[in-house]
């Protein structure tokens, strides 16, 4: 019996180890299935995706143009891409230009997308737009626009066409798809914006200018990206006041810490003849983005700004913590505003007398500017006046950038004053001074000197900006000289068709003008 009972709690533990074994290793082949399970979750996840498009070679994201609508998000996704608007015939004095801008909420340190570049053709997913079955992805890509509700989702699928439209040589079909998108009465800046940037590509800038501005009208004057590529279009159109509204209002939303909108307002007063301002904004945006090759290349480049002589011994003005300053760098006994690094720039063959400023003169110089960026106009006016009082009376780009704050203050006489004593002394120099003068000019309705004043800025700016000969035309116009009037616009006309961006409207206004111009008696 002993033995019996020994045999049976034998076969008992034998069962029992071998139940264990058996259940390990079923926990062992329940464990190995798990990683599959996953893997083809995430499989059919990734299929469930739509595409994503590749970015250009110069890292900036394009448009959102996936193959499977999205629902609208609240938080704004990080698909924007910025405008590097082509020009069929580029200035050959304008540098290579504009790209994208900085979000609002982006910190000032990420800049890697920053770079100026030449422009690139919009990214296309992949489809076949140029084989037999692209006109079916044109169809298919129609019904689902027809389908798709009002609004965000909608625009997105329009922007996707209008990509695909471009890549298929279909310009034309494109520009209408884009100009449709700006006249949808939604909200969705994000996708005006886009549309702009795809306008801008296309060369059809008014109609970009026109984007632009509703994204920013949708976001309450707050989109400094948008900000900053409205003003690279309107540099590009000539119109500069505007221009420099644009780019100011960007610098001011990102507390001046916004490298392509520094960059770019430094192209416009290099365009303007104002050589010291541009520096001061090249150096400052190599400031908050040291590796901005633009700016550095065009620090490298023409004549230095003022030279600063360090020998005066009144202590300069502090300035308040608010005011943004730009620095400068030191070269022996002197100062060189604009000079970045060791290297020595290369001075202009053309280049004129060199301005000189002792420091403390300098200082106010710049606290003038600085006090004008951020709205304290009245106390720029003060310390404008300081630098041309301590200057013998005259300094021009004090004399020149007080006439600027003195025309936003309403003080049309004083400006023109100031703006006189440079235009008689150094108009060559600063032919800006003709542009202004002819300005106040027309508004005080002195017709016969505002000619002969746009006359001036039109020959000056001959190469850089062909807009002034709008104005030119008009006031010609307006003093029945309609001969005259017709010469300067077509000077215009054929000067921009050259460049490959004659406007919508120029056909129009020429025959309104042969019209006028007919009638004269002979």
């Amino acid at each position: 019996m002993k033995i019996i009972t020994t045999t049976q709690v034998l076969l008992s533990l034998a069962l029992a180890v071998t139940l264990g074994v058996a259940g390990a290793s079923g926990q062992n082949n329940s464990g190995k299935n798990k990683p599959r399970q996953a893997s083809s979750s995430s499989s059919a996840a990734s299929k469930s995706r739509g595409r994503r498009v590749v970015a250009n070679s110069s890292g900036e994201p394009a448009p959102s143009t996936t193959d499977q609508p999205t629902a609208p998000k609240a938080v704004e996704p990080s698909n924007e891409s910025s405008v590097k608007p082509t020009v069929a015939a580029a200035k050959a004095d304008e540098e290579p230009a504009e790209t994208t801008g900085t979000k609002a909420t982006e910190k000032p340190g990420d800049k890697s997308s920053e770079k100026p570049g030449d422009a690139k053709p919009l990214p296309v997913p992949a489809a076949d737009t140029k084989g037999t079955n692209a006109p079916n992805a044109f169809i298919s890509l129609r019904d689902q626009i027809d389908a798709a509700p009002s609004g965000p989702e909608r625009i997105r699928l329009q922007l996707k066409l209008a990509e695909q439209l471009v890549a298929a040589d279909k310009k034309t079909e494109a520009t209408t798809e884009l100009h449709a998108i700006i006249n949808t009465d939604v909200f969705d800046p994000q996708g005006f914006y886009n549309a702009g940037n795809a306008l801008a590509r296309l060369g059809d800038f008014d109609e970009a200018i026109n984007a632009y501005r509703k994204a920013i009208g949708q976001r309450k004057g707050k989109y400094s990206r948008a900000l900053n590529n409205l003003g690279v279009v309107l540099l590009r159109e000539g119109r500069w006041d505007e221009a420099h509204d644009a780019l100011l209002s960007a610098l001011q939303l990102e507390s001046f810490h916004y490298a392509e909108a520094s960059y770019n307002l430094g192209r416009l007063y290099s365009a303007r003849g104002e050589r010291d301002l541009a520096i001061r904004e090249w150096r400052r945006a190599l400031t908050v983005d040291p590796e901005h090759s633009g700016a550095a290349h065009a620090l490298a480049s023409g004549e230095a700004g003022i030279v600063v002589r360090t020998e005066a011994s009144a202590k300069a003005p502090r300035f308040t913590k608010n005011i943004n300053r730009v620095p400068e760098h030191r070269a022996g006994n002197t100062v060189v505003s604009g000079r970045s690094g060791t290297s020595p720039a290369a001075r202009s063959p053309a280049a004129t007398k060199v301005l000189a400023l002792d420091a403390v003169s300098y200082d106010f110089l710049q606290r003038a500017r600085s006090l004008g960026e951020h709205g304290k106009l009245q106390e720029a006016v003060e310390n404008y006046q300081r630098v041309i009082a301590r200057s013998g009376g005259y300094f021009p780009p004090a004399n020149l950038e007080l006439s600027y704050v003195l025309i936003n203050l309403k003080r049309n006489d004083e400006a023109l004053a100031n703006l006189l004593q440079v235009a008689n002394r150094d108009g060559a120099r600063y032919p800006v001074s003709y542009y202004y003068l002819a300005r106040l000019y027309e508004l005080k309705g002195d017709l016969i000197l505002a000619e002969e004043s746009f006359a001036r800025a039109a020959t000056a700016y001959k190469t850089k900006n062909n807009s002034v000969l709008l104005d030119l035309s008009r006031v010609r116009e307006r003093r029945g000289d309609f001969k005259g009037a017709l010469a300067a616009m077509e000077e215009y006309v054929a000067a921009m068709e050259q460049q490959g961006l004659k406007p919508s409207w120029a056909d129009e206004s020429l025959s309104v003008l042969r019209k006028k111009a007919s009638g004269e008696p002979k």
